[in-house]
């Protein structure tokens, strides 16, 4: 399988080099300063499941050719029009789309694009971070993907790219349903994050006060809620396989979001992972008042940033 992988950051390096080491034709689309440091120090990952360190193939975007079988997608979903705009050309050959990205609008996006028949589903559950000197961290042990055809068209190349990276260290399953995986995955990200992001703490840091554990359960109700008001409720397993986790008070996990907050970063994932759950609540005149004082506080955030961004700006 000849596969593009569009970016080489914490996401796209990490799965990138499991598909390297699980035997794939892999060649990483990035940009010209990424493409120079990966020429110079090649593509290091660290990671309990096994490190990877060698040199690997890029191309940039005026380069690419329409001849890949598929397009992983991973960057951030502010960066969704830019990546769609780069992939354009790969994308104008017969290569299935398989994003790991987050929340439901970006498919809606991509399914305007391309349509629903090449837009694979995926979901990851992983925590890595790219490192300043472009190496990529992957923290803990747990690497979870699910993938799946969201139409028949595509069903062979979804069981083909399932038997490839099963190859690699980790939990791999083909999902029987994978928009419901897909919106098991938004309501916990979106009830973590805007949770980890309004406190500005880990799970155990939220779950130690006195009202903690109340509002984490509020935040899983109310994204619970608007999944199941737009066809996909979770099940009994679901539901306690999500209590499980983020009513941990052991646990230090915290969303990739409010890990861009403390790296001080100037965009988040925003839109995508809380302020679309009000869009889809209001369309079912669902009250979600946790879900709007964090995507208020997360808007506050941002405009914040980009004020000072301007600032700084016309300072130069």
């Amino acid at each position: 399988m000849k596969i593009l992988v569009v970016g080489a950051g914490a996401i796209g390096g990490y799965y990138g080099a499991r598909l390297l080491q699980a035997g794939a034709d892999v060649t990483f689309l990035v940009r010209p300063r990424r493409a120079t440091l990966l020429r110079e120090t090649g593509l290091r990952v660290k990671s309990s499941l096994g490190d990877y360190a060698g040199p690997v193939r890029t191309v940039t975007r005026d380069a690419v050719r329409p001849d890949y079988d598929l397009v992983l997608l991973s960057c951030k979903t502010y960066d969704l029009d830019a990546a769609i705009a780069d992939i354009a050309p790969a994308m104008r050959g017969p290569a299935v789309l398989l994003p790991f990205l987050n929340g439901m609008s970006v498919y809606d996006a991509l399914d305007g694009h391309y349509g629903r028949d090449r837009v694979l589903g995926g979901v990851a559950y992983i925590a890595t971070m790219l490192e300043p000197d472009g190496a990529i961290r992957h923290f803990g042990s747990n690497d979870v993907v699910q993938v799946g055809a969201r139409s028949p068209f595509a069903r062979a190349i979804a069981e083909d790219f399932h038997a490839l990276i099963s190859r690699s260290p980790g939990n791999r399953a083909i999902a029987a349903d994978i928009d419901q995986a897909l919106w098991n995955k938004w309501v916990m990200l979106a009830s973590g994050a805007l949770m980890n992001c309004l406190m500005r703490g880990t799970l155990a840091d939220i779950l130690a006060t006195r009202d903690g554990r109340a509002l984490m359960r509020q935040a899983m109700e109310e994204c619970s809620a608007v999944a199941a008001a737009e066809g996909h409720p979770l099940g009994d397993e679901e539901t306690q396989r999500l209590s499980a986790r983020l009513l941990d008070e052991t646990s230090t996990w915290a969303a990739s979001m409010m890990r861009d907050i403390g790296q001080d970063m100037p965009r988040l994932e925003a839109d995508a992972i809380v302020g679309d759950m009000i869009v889809r609540a209001e369309r079912h005149g669902l009250a979600v008042p946790l879900i709007r004082a964090s995507y208020c506080n997360l808007q506050v955030y941002e405009r914040q940033h980009a004020v000072g961004e301007g600032a700084t700006a016309a300072a130069r």
